[in-house]
């Protein structure tokens, strides 16, 4: 894959972890992060792996968090296979930053999270 195929696929990645949001599917969310990733969800703690993942989500979801939207999005290489993105972020309920996430291709070409570190930063 050259540089763009990488960051085509990273920009499906989370557009894809957006539609499942989106739609309230919290295993949808979860599919979009390798397996064995680390994501800190600042101020609510790390959770490493799927399945925690998934259950951070189902919780979000659970309280009627909904309509994620990002802003000043920004992508930069990384390595020859991902790239980090960093952004604004909004809610229907709450607002915050992307601080880092780690897209990386995957053995099956896809681009998934191997890193996610993001923070709440007010209630809307």
């Amino acid at each position: 894959m050259n540089q763009q195929q990488v960051l085509d696929a990273c920009k499906a990645g989370i557009a894809e972890w957006q539609v499942a949001f989106n739609s309230q599917d919290a295993a949808g969310c979860a599919a979009q992060y390798a397996e064995g990733t680390t994501m800190e969800a600042r101020p609510f703690g790390t959770f490493t792996g799927r399945d925690e993942i998934q259950a951070f989500w189902q919780n979000i979801i659970d309280q009627g968090f909904s309509n994620v939207d990002y802003s000043e999005v920004q992508w930069e290489q990384e390595g020859e296979d991902g790239f980090i993105l960093s952004a604004q972020w909004t809610m229907n309920k709450a607002f915050g930053v992307v601080h880092r996430e780690h897209w990386k291709i995957q053995e099956d070409g896809k681009a998934r999270l191997v890193f996610d570190d993001f923070e709440v930063q007010g209630e809307r």
